[in-house]
């Protein structure tokens, strides 16, 4: 799809109306051409407007030669004006039935700045702004900011004007925006020009153009939404055109119900998804409103600072940002204009701890695209708030990125370590990096944090870590053989691994993660006791499919039933807690989750309990005493009707009331140690499946034994198994 094209029809439509609304039109200039403004240097100068359909329209830089076009149909005319160097204040006159003139032209460099709330984010919000504020006489920065607009289909202007940097104004400018800008005026000593384009709390889709999404197979479905919502795509009429002859179809019925006064079914619905796109979050929405209106204006390139939004998506944030940069790229017709963005701040971003880390992933995956940079910035960020306001230094270091890869400012070190190679060296990890710069440090000086490595019978464990050269040695006396290592692995990470130029490293993991049976590794008792289920929690529903059973394979009688339940968090340490007792039913089928269809339905002390658990609190050992299960598939309450010893009867705990009705209700699967007072495991709400209740050890809150949590989406790994010991061949 051709995004200049999308929604042709419409825009035609409008310029229609409004060549009709004059017998006279004047020649006019979107608002991106203003008095004060920044044209680039160096470059082909773009200049379009609108005027009578053939009126013939003159254009004029300063002293130079005029360029003319004719206006066409649409009353739309383009000239392209020819490459200038810095320099001004210079003037444009744009003649025809009428004549513009805009004075105090400079001709520099030009920079689009574009993001949510990080960008958008003003100096006068920023630290020390005051003293800032106060320092901004820079006659040779401008600023234009583009008002929040989002629109269905591609505008062609917008209400803005661009001002001067002066005390009176830097206020109000985009702060990332302005001290990239500043840094680059000067280190390079021509005006700088930036369009802000922002909007916080947005996502990255409403800023992409529908070809960006056209050539990323995984956005097909982002891509689908926006041709319906195109009225010149084919996919569009062909959706109108079978609703028109099902609302066809329905009129004929009405009129027959009509005349028979005979009942009569509501009309067709007519599709949603034919509607235009609206609001600030839908895709293209923002591109149509804000970034559409600029294009064709020259531009050096583009600064982003945006994610937070888009920030539980993982690697598929790295496709939207091909989208993104890829459609920019193809609509401005510039080439492969360089595209600086920053690596989101730490930040208390929801409870998986692992969530910004696989983001950060995908932002540092996003340097695979040509000319592209990204300036880290875990170490200036504030755990506490979303709008860190050092933003002094995210603009430096987005100015040190241009300066050395747009601009060729040789020897400039503009990032942070990047991971390199890791190699095995005996009991030893070896991290080599790019980007070290002068050397690699502790930015505090103090041990290198924020390194963990695994070995085939250790979780992640931090990693004593010394800095040798160009490269980082990792050990830990728990990992004999350490296999794979991640670094700032933990959205509040704030590691201190630098460069002497005072770069942070980019977080990273590599190596093989082992795979790794905990039973098996930690339980030396499970040797003797027969698998009979195992069961990954992902499947639970209202009817259990298990992974593996193998009732049918344990014919002999067994005195003993254990239960081994692990769970991790995205990024977290597997926790673990082995159970076995004796047998409380010979029933093999009535010893896993007590479904109504299993027909197990338990409350009883079970005897001699085995505890091996990697959970801190967990009271562990051999023929402990205590044990309780609470195993049914009813309803239940807090009052302790069973008279458990040391349980609650006012909290769900170790000694709960199960209700006689409904039978196929909440559901409870709990194992218990009522001397410790606490709840070993606890499943319950399996119908729940992703709302299921999971958990080892007492829950917090309302309840000890996991009740109401509906926590189990919380675990990317959540397993049980069920075994027994058998007395028989």
């Amino acid at each position: 799809m051709n995004c200049k094209r999308l929604f042709l029809v419409a825009a035609v439509g409008l310029a229609g109306l409004w060549i009709g609304a004059a017998c006279r039109a004047d020649v006019r200039l979107p608002k991106i051409f203003g008095p004060k403004m920044v044209l680039q240097r160096e470059m082909p100068i773009p200049v379009w407007g609108w005027a009578d359909p053939g009126e013939k329209v003159s254009v004029k830089l300063g002293s130079g030669r005029a360029e003319t076009a004719t206006a066409g149909d649409d009353g739309a005319w383009r000239v392209t004006l020819p490459a200038q160097p810095a320099g001004g204040p210079t003037d444009l006159t744009v003649s025809g039935k009428n004549t513009i003139r805009l004075e105090d032209l400079l001709i520099g460099e030009v920079w689009l700045c574009s993001g949510q709330s990080n960008m958008e984010w003003v100096v006068a919000n920023c630290d020390r702004a005051a003293d800032e504020i106060a320092a901004a006489d820079y006659p040779q920065i401008r600023h234009i900011q583009i008002p929040k607009t989002p629109a269905g289909f591609p505008q062609d202007d917008v209400n803005a004007a661009w001002t001067v940097c002066t005390p009176q104004t830097a206020g109000a400018y985009t702060a990332v925006g302005f001290f990239f800008g500043r840094a680059l005026h000067k280190e390079l000593k021509v005006p700088v020009g930036l369009i802000n384009s922002s909007w916080g709390g947005t996502r990255i889709e409403p800023w992409t153009p529908p070809c960006g999404f056209a050539g990323e197979p995984n956005l097909a479905d982002i891509y689908r939404q926006v041709k319906l919502a195109d009225p010149a795509d084919p996919s569009y009429k062909a959706r109108l055109r079978t609703y028109l002859e099902d609302l066809e179809t329905w009129l004929g019925k009405a009129k027959t119900a009509l005349a028979g006064e005979l009942p009569l079914d509501g009309s067709p619905a007519y599709p949603a998804e034919l509607l235009p796109l609206a609001g600030h979050q839908a895709p293209a929405t923002l591109y149509n409103g804000m970034i559409h209106p600029l294009v064709p204006f020259a531009i050096r390139g583009a600064i982003w600072y945006q994610g937070e939004s888009n920030h539980v998506e993982g690697m598929l944030y790295f496709d939207k940002m091909k989208a993104l940069v890829g459609g920019w790229r193809q609509v401005w017709n510039q080439g492969a204009f360089p595209f600086l963005y920053v690596q989101i701040a730490p930040y208390q971003y929801g409870s998986e701890p692992a969530v910004l880390p696989a983001f950060w992933e995908a932002q540092a995956k996003a340097l695979e695209i040509p000319n592209t940079g990204m300036a880290v910035v875990h170490d200036i960020g504030n755990l506490k708030d979303i709008h860190p306001r050092n933003k002094q230094d995210v603009g430096a270091r987005l100015a040190r990125i241009a300066l050395a890869k747009t601009y060729g400012r040789e020897g400039l070190v503009y990032s942070g370590p990047t991971f390199k190679s890791l190699a095995l060296e005996g009991g030893k990890l070896r991290v080599m990096f790019d980007h070290a710069g002068g050397g690699l440090v502790a930015r505090d000086g103090k041990p290198l944090s924020w390194f963990e490595i695994i070995g085939e019978e250790t979780d992640f464990v931090p990693a004593e870590a010394a800095i040798d050269g160009d490269s980082v040695v990792l050990s830990s006396p728990e990992v004999k053989r350490p296999l794979a290592v991640r670094f700032a692995w933990h959205k509040l990470a704030e590691p201190n691994l630098a460069n002497k130029e005072g770069l942070p490293a980019v977080p990273f993991r590599a190596g093989e993660v082992p795979e790794r049976d905990w039973l098996a590794l930690k339980v030396d008792e499970a040797k003797q006791y027969r698998l009979v289920y195992d069961l990954d929690l992902a499947r639970l529903g209202a009817e259990i499919q298990y992974n593996v059973d193998r009732r049918a394979a344990v014919s002999a009688p067994f005195d003993r039933i254990a239960y081994f339940l692990e769970l991790q968090k995205a990024g977290e340490p597997t926790r673990y807690v082995y159970v076995s007792m004796d047998a409380f039913t010979n029933d093999l089928s009535k010893i896993a989750v007590p479904t109504f269809a299993s027909q197990a339905s338990f409350q009883q002390a079970v005897g001699k309990l085995n505890v091996v658990s990697n959970v801190p609190g967990i009271v562990t050992g051999t023929g402990l005493e205590g044990g309780n299960i609470e195993f049914w598939p009813n309803n239940y309450g807090p009052a302790n009707t069973a008279n458990v010893p040391h349980a609650s009867g006012d909290l769900w705990d170790f000694g709960d009331d199960m209700s006689a009705a409904p039978v196929d209700g909440y559901g409870s699967m709990q194992v218990h140690n009522h001397q410790a007072k606490q709840t070993l495991f606890a499943i319950n709400q399996w119908k729940g499946a992703a709302a299921a209740d999971i958990g080892i050890g007492n829950s917090e809150g309302r309840t000890r034994d996991w009740t109401f949590t509906s926590n189990a989406s919380q675990y990317a790994v959540k397993r049980l198994r069920v075994l027994v010991r058998t007395t028989g061949k």
